[in-house]
């Protein structure tokens, strides 16, 4: 009868098998599987091998159990674990990196359309956006502080849409100061009417939008220089009634009013017959509702050079004063966007483009 002497005692587990067991923890707290998901899964594979093949030895009984195999095995998933934490720093400073740049590159431009959209009128329907915008960078930047790239790059992913935002409902505006085909149709007009100035030796008024001045020309030469305000959509060219818009096109004074709600004002022939015209094309392409009306009552008057319009030019009240007094009816009235392709609002949809097109260089 054989018997078993009491001497032998069963192998302890590698330590290597508690230390792996502590490094896939250390990577996955450190977001390993998030910042390299390939890599932490083939980790992850080697690992659970050396699990099954552990489980398998330590189903043997005791003294039969040979730890070694599976030892080296752990060895190996340690080494590549070693190697994870090396590529994880790696990886993270590379995206703090482009974090870093993509916030600079959004706060950018977020500082410049807001200035802009305070410059123009139109501007103002994308301030919520805007705020919208300047909330979630916060976010992105809060996250960044904290080591959270993946979180602050989600934040910078919704900024930029809500600066998108913003941008669209700015850019068909600011659109037509760069088309060479209305900035030469503006510059005729204005042409027109500094020349009609010089030959019948009258004064004849010229409003830029872009600039946000009034022209007075006498005998053709400019006498005076007026800042303006203009409708809430005073950039845009009046195409109906309440759209707040301020026309665009060759006028003249028809009328003056010494006791205006605005202090004086000088009413302007608005809708002309080219108005009129517009009008009726834009409702025949159904533009226009069949409903809407074509409106009326545009003036340049006082009431400050700051304040938004329905429509019409204003000017500080003292201004008014002396262009009421040294204008009289039928004194030419023409209204334009800009006479120049390089003009103040044309500058800013560059800017814009320009910004846009950083943000999608990858």
């Amino acid at each position: 009868m054989i018997s078993f002497c009491g001497c032998l005692t069963e192998k302890p587990v590698p330590p290597e098998v508690n230390l792996a067991k502590t490094q896939e923890f250390n990577l996955w707290r450190a977001g390993a599987p998030l910042y390299l998901q390939e890599p932490f899964s083939r980790y992850q594979e080697a690992l659970n091998k050396a699990k099954d093949d552990l489980i398998r030895v330590n189903s043997k009984f005791g003294w039969f159990r040979d730890y070694k195999p599976v030892q080296t095995e752990y060895i190996q998933v340690l080494r590549q674990g070693d190697e994870l934490f090396k590529l994880l720093e790696i990886e993270k400073q590379r995206r703090a990196l482009k974090v870093h740049e993509r916030m600079d590159r959004l706060r950018e431009r977020l500082q410049q359309l807001d200035k802009f959209t305070l410059m123009i009128n139109d501007g103002r329907v994308s301030r919520g956006s805007l705020t919208k915008a300047e909330v979630t960078l916060g976010e992105a930047e809060t996250h960044y502080r904290e080591n959270e790239y993946l979180a602050s790059e989600e934040k910078l992913k919704e900024a930029e849409i809500y600066l998108a935002e913003a941008e669209k409902r700015i850019t068909p505006v600011l659109s037509r100061y760069t088309d060479t085909g209305q900035i030469t149709r503006w510059k005729k007009w204005a042409n027109e009417t500094i020349e009609e100035s010089k030959g019948k030796r009258i004064y004849s008024v010229l409003v830029i939008k872009a600039e946000k001045k009034l022209l007075l020309y006498k005998n053709g030469e400019p006498l005076k220089t007026y800042r303006i305000g203009l409708g809430q959509r005073g950039l845009s060219d009046k195409q109906r009634s309440k759209d707040h818009a301020t026309p665009e096109g060759k006028y003249r004074i028809i009328a003056k009013n010494p006791r205006s709600r605005y202090y004086k004002a000088l009413l302007i022939n608005y809708p002309n017959e080219e108005d009129r015209r517009e009008f009726n094309r834009a409702q025949k392409k159904g533009l226009l509702s069949k409903t809407a009306n074509i409106g009326g009552s545009i003036e340049i008057h006082g009431g400050g050079n700051e304040g938004i319009t329905y429509g019409c030019v204003s000017l500080d009240n003292i201004q008014m004063e002396e262009l009421y007094n040294l204008v009289e009816v039928g004194t030419p009235v023409t209204i334009v966007g800009a006479v120049d392709g390089q003009n103040n609002l044309s500058s800013v949809l560059t800017v814009i483009q320009d910004g846009r097109a950083k943000e999608e260089t990858p």
